[in-house]
């Protein structure tokens, strides 16, 4: 399948994101879908501005020479895992650098021959910015690179990479469209899915038939699930004709299949879910199924900067002296 990236000049709040072409849908159809745009408005706590994409080419990101730095970092940088995954696999002895097994706290430099569980992996010091895309997943895609099932992979539409790979935020089940995230660093992604930044995810829900009475009230408030309680944090009607309702409902949390689980919980099924918001990113309107989206340089900085990260320093070359 080829690689199709989509540049665009803002997260603007989506008004039909997803949708077929008109002449696709019937007039039925096009009744029941939900007008999109209103709950996008919604922020979440703590939540980082919400950044700009520009069309600044990925490829012209400057680079510095790079510096030792400690190899957990490094291979968390590199999209291998978390820092903490990394830590683990190096007090576990599956990490060698040049030859000898590797230490905790131990630092790297460019020009090192790391080795992970034997296989030789391609560091990515701080000199370079990692990339960012946002991903319209369609439905009938895994997030993952294994499946017993053989069944399609996210993967294989993303853009290809030498020397790197991308990280997932998070996931969708495999009949979930919508926003997926993507970056070449596992250490921002883990912070992008860590609970202390309280991101919030926005869903458009379609479901057959009416909601009982106080079904809302309930979900507000919490329901009992198989692993804890949940609870939409916003829960708004977006209309819906014949047996078909569509709600516009967000959280703080992604648990697996925990929308599905919650309308279930109250006597609903879903039968269409698309995410449409996560954190600062919003799915952009005009972007495809199954087409990505990349940040530009100063839209990556920033993002780092909201979460704690330290962006690398830019150095100029010196200029040449003119000669007269």
């Amino acid at each position: 399948m080829p690689n199709k990236t989509t540049r665009k000049t803002s997260f603007a709040a989506p008004a039909g994101a997803g949708r077929k072409p008109r002449e696709e849908r019937s007039p039925r159809a096009r009744a029941q879908l939900p007008v999109e745009g209103e709950l996008l408005d919604h922020k979440p706590r703590r939540a980082p501005r919400t950044p700009k994409v520009d069309a600044s080419n990925r490829a012209r990101h400057k680079e510095v020479p790079g510096k030792p730095e400690r190899l957990h970092k490094l291979l968390a940088q590199s999209g291998i895992g978390s820092r903490r995954e990394m830590e683990e696999l190096i007090v576990e002895g599956r990490v060698n650098v040049n030859g000898e097994t590797a230490q905790v706290g131990q630092s790297a430099s460019p020009g090192d021959r790391i080795k992970v569980n034997g296989k030789l992996v391609h560091l990515k010091f701080s000199n370079r910015l990692p990339r960012v895309i946002i991903y319209h997943k369609p439905e009938g895609e895994i997030v993952s690179r294994d499946d017993p099932e053989h069944r399609p992979t996210v993967f294989t539409s993303l853009p290809r990479m030498s020397g790197g790979r991308w990280v997932a935020v998070g996931r969708l089940d495999f009949n979930t469209s919508g926003l997926l995230l993507f970056t070449t660093s596992g250490d921002l992604a883990n912070r992008l899915m860590h609970p202390r930044y309280n991101l919030v995810r926005e869903y458009a829900v379609r479901v057959l038939g009416e909601l009982p009475e106080g079904a809302k009230e309930q979900l507000l408030a919490g329901v009992e699930l198989d692993d804890g309680v949940a609870q939409f944090a916003t829960f708004e009607e977006a209309g819906g004709e014949g047996a078909n309702r569509w709600y516009r409902v967000s959280l703080f949390e992604g648990r697996n299949r925990e929308v599905r689980r919650m309308f279930e919980s109250v006597g609903v099924v879903v039968s269409r879910l698309m995410r449409v918001r996560y954190g600062p990113f919003v799915l952009p309107s005009n972007l495809k199924r199954g087409h990505v989206l990349e940040l530009g340089e100063a839209d990556v900085k920033k993002l780092m900067t909201d979460f704690d990260m330290e962006s690398p320093a830019i150095q100029r070359a010196p200029r040449k002296p003119r000669s007269r």
